[in-house]
């Protein structure tokens, strides 16, 4: 159980003018810059007005506590990480085939987590102690694997991924092989890869469990056997 105080609600809207937003913004950004050198449980408040310009005092005028301001730059990170799923592979209408908006997504979706990698690396260790910081990463997967398990659903209807494969089962898979892979590689250095490399395997690795380059020569190998 999380001994971290509630989030207050009025806070987390923000201030309504725009230096105050401004100064916000700044608090956050410290933060993050300070959780990300001393870790969560040495980061101190006084560390992050300083980095941010301000007075000890200023910083409970936005937020009550360290855990609040630790607990709103997961969510931006986590945000930005998750962002070409939705902005990428979901796109309504879009022209680009699944094995296109799958390779684009997945590299952009690393080049974010590499970018964050040292705050993701205090999240993942925050998590196992602070009930707050899990739920909100495990409602994030679940509402990611939800909508990956509909596209995989939607792509074995029109016939373009294994249709043997069950969608919930592999969009959780797929899903947590990214993430695993993710932290393993960039947050804890334990593969030694560049970036464009690393990011096409495991688009290699997606586009081989879910089928797509079976389903899509399907139809060529049909011509070639008339």
């Amino acid at each position: 159980m999380s001994t971290a105080p509630a989030v207050d609600s009025d806070k987390p809207s923000g201030p309504r003018s725009r230096k105050g937003a401004l100064t916000r913004a700044r608090l956050l950004d410290a933060a993050k810059q300070i959780f990300e050198e001393n870790g969560f449980l040495e980061a101190r408040i006084s560390d992050i007005a300083e980095r941010a310009g301000l007075s000890h005092g200023s910083f409970y005028h936005y937020f009550d506590s360290k855990e609040q301001i630790f607990r709103e730059v997961t969510e931006a990170v986590q945000e930005q990480i998750s962002a070409p799923l939705t902005d990428v592979v979901l796109v309504p209408g879009s022209k680009a085939t699944p094995a296109e908006r799958l390779t684009e997504a997945i590299h952009s979706h690393l080049v974010a987590y590499r970018d964050n990698a040292r705050i993701m690396g205090v999240i993942e260790q925050v998590s196992r102690y602070d009930e707050y910081v899990h739920d909100l990463l495990a409602a994030r997967h679940a509402k990611y694997n939800g909508l990956i398990s509909e596209s995989i659903r939607q792509m074995q209807l029109r016939g373009m991924a294994d249709p043997a494969l069950d969608p919930a089962i592999a969009a959780a898979a797929l899903g947590s092989m990214t993430d695993r892979f993710a932290e393993m590689w960039l947050a804890q250095g334990w593969v030694d890869c560049d970036l464009d490399k690393g990011a096409e395997q495991v688009t290699r690795l997606f586009i081989n469990a879910l089928g797509l380059e079976r389903t899509a020569d399907a139809p060529r190998r049909q011509l070639k056997a008339k």
